[in-house]
């Protein structure tokens, strides 16, 4: 099967997997083919924050993705972390937008830095000299000066900076409801219909 769009999707260490989870979630709903790079510490951090316990194994973790996504067959695809022979590794096959939610300062500074110590920051970077659209998650606060200064270079370089920062003029019931909010303005600028949050006006 044939997909119209691709997406990356990375989620690193930083606090906020429930963010990525969902938007995992509404990105594979969408019909959208979903790239999934996953740092360890990310792996942690979903085991920590959430009620998943991911197992361990590329196959296994696979699959575990897919039953809670209900992914398609292909829909979903999970690369390892130093798999330099996957699309998101060459400019000539990476898809055209790319999201880090969340995305831990220390992956923002190797971002910045250009570093590619792994496949995530790999992609990344990927996707900045080929001049394709890259969302970068923060959840980190406060921001220090070494964290905004890092910020503002990828912001520079064509990345958008899209803080995990949910409003409360949708008077927010839930915890779900904030975690919403931010994956909706996600959705928004990869411009994939929503519904999970009015527009505002409306």
């Amino acid at each position: 099967m044939t997909w119209d769009k691709t997406v990356t999707l990375a989620m690193t260490g930083a606090s906020g997997a429930p963010y990525g989870l969902r938007l995992l979630q509404c990105l594979i709903a969408a019909d959208v083919r979903v790239y999934l790079l996953l740092s360890r510490a990310a792996e942690i951090v979903i085991n920590t924050e959430t009620s998943h316990a991911l197992p361990q194994g590329m196959s296994e973790q696979l699959r575990y993705f897919t039953q809670f996504t209900g992914a398609k067959e292909g829909q979903l695809v999970l690369f390892e972390r130093e798999d330099w022979f996957s699309p998101v590794a060459s400019g000539s096959s990476s898809p055209a937008q790319m999201v880090i939610c969340p995305a831990s300062g220390g992956t923002i500074s190797s971002i910045a830095t250009g570093a590619s110590n792994n496949l995530i920051e790999r992609a990344a970077d990927v996707a900045l000299k080929e001049r394709r659209q890259l969302i970068v998650v923060p959840r980190e606060t406060p921001y220090s000066e070494i964290h905004l200064q890092n910020m503002l270079t990828i912001t520079r370089m064509g990345a958008v900076v899209l803080p995990a920062s949910p409003g409360f003029y949708q008077n927010p019931a839930s915890i779900d409801d904030l975690v919403d909010f931010v994956v909706a303005r996600i959705l928004d600028q990869l411009g994939i219909e929503q519904t999970i949050l009015q527009k505002w006006g409306e």
